[in-house]
């Protein structure tokens, strides 16, 4: 028997990285995380899974990331028992992602159920419970950087640095084939970029048979920067954006990017290059995730804040209480308020922009990347009007984005890392990216000389491919796409959220109720529907004898 590598998830996307190895001695995964972005990517969360969590021996994971590790409660879910290895500070970081995440399945589920009871129909059920996320994590395995482990039969792994978030790693794993010979891969993870507060460069060693790289930002470069200049960019955000007398509302992740905002926001406190009133992290994740980034400090390289100092100024507000977010409300400037998530796609985010986009003299500042189809990508591609709970919301709100606190290696940064891990006897695999970016990043590598075409490979959701030491011996499709490759990005329903944004702007728009009832009826038409019935006419009133006017006519 050889070795067989499935994609089942971050291939043609950014989210649900999880990849299967097959091999004479048994199966295992490498990640199993949450499908996120539009409602057609993130309904694949809810689908079968394209294996049997029974025939999985024990899973390798890259780090805490819910796109990388959100559906593993599903996996216990569905009676699964194996262990999980990563890193301590993952096993830390995961004691609080997965009940979060959790919490906001159950959420999700009793409010679909209230919906569909008032149709009469069965209630939903959560994609996984909170004690699904309890038995998750009884089954971690603490796993050290550098060093090799034996996590089942013909296979051995070793943990490398991967500069992403707080216990990230890229994963280097020797898998024996059916003549005992091994195969030698490396999976990435997600690669941070070369200036990190809190991390060295990314790490790994070199010559593998096959090479898994995650393409994010594949033909997408940022401009280098130090962190002081970072911080700098930051100041002038923060200062332009409090001198319109209004809130900056920044989304951002519970995980690494909060942090690390707040990092800089207390630098620049404390040398008095900015004067906010407050300061507000409003996720109970992110208060949280900030008490084991305290307790992992000794791991930080490049904070210019001690351990004592971090995440400390007085005017750090971390809330968790839903009652004193609700009372940020009330707050109409001079406040920086960062909350999750950092897409604006859930969480209390969405509270604040509905709150302040609609306010002229506020801001929303996007720190990093914004999956096609997202509310973030939404706003920040320009849209004038915005739905959030079901409610049109004006953006009058000043809309600014940096990118210096991405989390993700940039173009010339993934070309960097691939050349320090080759060579790639088999193929290099492209993952964890649109295909614009996979493509992208493909013809760069293929044009350097060091890779044959045919080497750089872009995976399709659940294809499975046969490797041998020197290269792949066949490829598999899915026989049934578990999604139309077209709705990875701008799908459906954000086609339909867009067409009742602009019907109802059209309706308002139109100068006449005669006006307004053709437009519909065209509409009608369009769509082969019976004709709208036409206008009744009005009923009179009829007098009742012996009635004073007002009682007469029933009023």
């Amino acid at each position: 028997m050889s070795v067989t590598l499935s994609f089942h998830g971050a291939a043609g996307t950014v989210t649900g990285s999880c990849y299967r190895v097959r091999h004479p001695g048994g199966q295992f995964l490498v990640d199993c995380g949450l499908f996120q972005g539009n409602k057609s990517v993130r309904d694949l969360n809810h689908k079968p899974l394209p294996f049997s969590p029974g025939d999985i021996d024990f899973l390798l994971l890259t780090h805490a990331h819910i796109d990388h590790a959100g559906l593993l409660p599903r996996l216990y879910r569905m009676g699964w028992r194996g262990p999980m290895h990563m890193t301590e500070p993952t096993a830390g970081l995961l004691e609080y992602l997965l009940p979060d995440s959790a919490g906001i399945q159950e959420s999700e589920a009793e409010a679909e159920t209230k919906k569909r009871g008032r149709k009469g129909e069965p209630a939903a059920a959560p994609l996984y419970t909170m004690e699904d996320a309890a038995e998750a994590l009884r089954h971690r395995v603490i796993v050290p950087y550098g060093s090799w482990i034996e996590p089942g039969p013909g296979v051995r792994a070793r943990y490398w640095n991967a500069g992403h978030i707080l216990g990230s790693a890229s994963i280097e794993v020797e898998v024996a084939d059916g003549a005992g010979k091994p195969v030698r891969l490396l999976f990435s993870g997600d690669i941070g970029p070369d200036e990190k507060i809190f991390y060295a460069e990314p790490d790994a060693p070199a010559d593998f048979d096959y090479i898994l790289c995650e393409a994010t930002y594949g033909g997408r470069e940022r401009a280098d920067r130090t962190l002081p200049e970072r911080r700098a960019i930051l100041r002038e955000e923060i200062n332009a954006a409090l001198g319109r007398g209004g809130n900056l509302i920044i989304p951002a992740f519970a995980v690494e990017r909060s942090q690390e905002l707040l990092h800089d926001i207390g630098v620049l406190i404390r040398d008095g290059e900015i004067n906010p009133q407050l300061v507000f992290l409003d996720s109970p994740l992110a208060s949280r995730v900030t008490g084991v980034y305290r307790q992992h400090a000794a791991m930080f390289e490049d904070s210019a804040l001690s351990a004592d100092q971090l995440f400390s100024d007085p005017r750090f507000r971390i809330v968790e209480a839903v009652e004193a977010s609700k009372a940020i409300n009330s707050i109409r400037g001079g406040a920086i308020i960062l909350s999750a998530s950092g897409m604006a796609d859930a969480g209390r985010i969405k509270h604040h922009l509905r709150n302040n986009l609609p306010r002229g003299n506020a801001t929303v500042l996007f720190v990093g990347y914004q999956a096609p189809g997202t509310l973030g990508q939404i706003i920040l591609s320009g849209a004038k009007v915005v739905r959030i709970h079901g409610t049109e919301i004006p953006v009058r709100a000043r809309i600014r984005s940096m990118d210096s606190y991405s989390a993700h290696a940039d173009h010339t940064e993934l070309m960097a890392w691939v050349a320090a891990r080759l060579p790639a006897h088999g193929a290099l695999f492209l993952t964890h990216g649109e295909d614009e970016e996979r493509r992208a990043l493909r013809e760069a590598l293929v044009s350097t000389g060091s890779l044959a075409g045919d080497q750089v490979v872009l995976p399709m959701l659940d294809d499975a491919f046969e490797l041998r030491a020197m290269g792949v011996a066949g490829v598999e499709r899915a026989a049934q796409p578990r999604i139309d490759p077209a709705q990875l990005g701008y799908d459906w329903h954000n086609a339909y959220a867009h067409f009742v944004i602009s019907l109802s702007q059209s309706l308002q728009s139109a100068a006449t109720d005669a006006e307004r009832m053709a437009l519909m009826r065209r509409l009608e038409a369009s769509l082969g529907a019976g004709p709208l019935p036409p206008p009744m006419a009005p009923t009179p009133l009829t007098p009742v004898p012996g009635k004073g006017a007002a009682e007469r006519y029933g009023e």
